[in-house]
C-alpha cells in the first residue's frame, strides 16, 4: 500500500460503505429502485447513481453534460444542483446498468487507492470549481457514503453497520457543527453550556460551551448545572443531524432535562448536512 497512513482510515472506511451499498442493491428488484430514502428528494436509485458519480469525480472524470429539470423541488442551491447533476444523469439508468457502473467504479477506485502516492495536503477538485486537500476529499467520503449507506439501510429494513469505520468518521464530522447549532442557531445564552449524551452502537457524552462573547467551543468534560441535557441513542442523533427526521417526529427518543424552550431551539436547528 503507497497511501499516506493519514489517509488510510478514510480510504477504508469508504470502501467499507460502498462495498456494503453494493451488497443492499445488487438483489433488489427494479421496482424497489424507485423506493423513496430519508434523504430529500432521492429515490434508492438516486442515492446509488449520487455515489457512483462522486466516485467518478474522485477518479478525475469528467462532469457530464447535462440540463437539470426546472421542477426538481429539492433543487434549491448551487451545491445542490451540482450535486444532482451526477444524479439526475442516470435516472433513465436501468437497475442491472447502476449495480454494473458501481463494481466497475468500485474495481477503479480500488486500483487508484492502491497506486496513491499523493500526500494529504495534495489540492484536488472540490465542488463548484472550489479545491480542498486530498485529506479533507476522502474524509468526506467516507461520511457521505456511510450516511447514504444508512439511507438505504432505512429504507430497504436492513439495519447495519451502525458502529463501522464510516460511522466513527462521521461521529467526528457531525460534532463540529453542534458548536454552532447551540451558539448561533439556537441562540444559547452567554456562559452556558449544553450537554449531549448520546448511547448505543456508538457512545459519546459532549459539553458544548457558550462563553462570554457568545462563542461555541466543544469538549469531552461534563458540565455542572447545564441549560440543557439532550439523551439520544446514535441513530436518532445521526438522523437528525443529517436531517433526515424532524425532532417531533422522535421525540420519543429524547430525553431533555432543562431548559425546554432552549431545547427545542437546538433540536429545530439540529442538522449541519447541507
Amino acid at each position: 500500500m503507497t497511501v499516506h497512513p493519514s489517509l488510510q482510515p478514510y480510504t477504508d472506511a469508504a470502501t467499507h460503505s460502498i462495498e456494503a451499498i453494493a451488497e443492499l442493491v445488487k438483489p433488489l428488484p427494479e421496482s424497489e429502485w424507485n423506493r423513496r430514502t430519508p434523504c430529500p428528494g432521492w429515490s434508492v436509485r438516486d442515492i446509488v447513481s449520487h455515489v457512483i458519480g462522486m466516485e467518478c469525480e474522485m477518479l478525475g472524470d469528467p462532469r457530464p453534460i447535462h440540463t437539470l429539470p426546472r421542477d426538481l423541488y429539492h433543487v434549491q442551491s448551487d451545491f445542490a444542483r451540482y450535486m444532482e447533476m451526477q444524479v439526475d444523469v442516470r435516472r433513465h439508468h436501468t437497475s442491472p446498468e447502476i449495480t454494473a457502473e458501481l463494481e466497475y467504479v468500485l474495481i477503479r477506485r480500488a486500483r487508484q487507492i492502491r497506486n496513491e502516492s499523493r500526500s494529504p495536503e495534495t489540492k484536488v477538485r472540490a465542488p463548484l470549481g472550489a479545491e480542498q486537500t486530498l485529506e479533507t476529499a476522502l474524509n468526506l467520503r467516507a461520511f457521505d457514503v456511510w450516511v447514504h449507506e444508512q439511507d438505504l439501510r432505512t429504507t430497504l429494513g436492513q439495519p447495519g453497520n451502525l458502529d463501522s469505520p464510516g460511522a466513527l468518521i462521521t461521529r467526528d464530522m457531525l460534532l463540529l457543527g453542534l458548536p454552532k447549532v447551540v451558539a448561533k442557531s439556537a441562540g444559547a445564552p452567554a456562559n452556558s453550556a449544553v450537554v449531549f449524551d448520546v448511547h448505543g452502537p456508538v457512545e459519546f457524552l459532549r459539553t458544548v460551551r457558550v462563553d462570554a462573547e457568545g462563542r461555541g467551543s466543544i469538549d469531552g468534560a461534563p458540565s455542572l448545572g447545564p441549560a440543557v441535557t439532550l439523551s439520544l441513542d446514535w441513530e436518532t442523533y445521526v438522523r437528525l443531524a443529517c436531517g433526515r427526521v424532524r425532532h417531533a417526529a422522535v421525540a420519543d427518543r429524547i430525553k431533555v432535562e432543562g431548559d425546554q424552550e432552549l431545547a427545542t431551539a437546538i433540536l429545530d436547528n439540529f442538522a449541519v448536512t447541507p
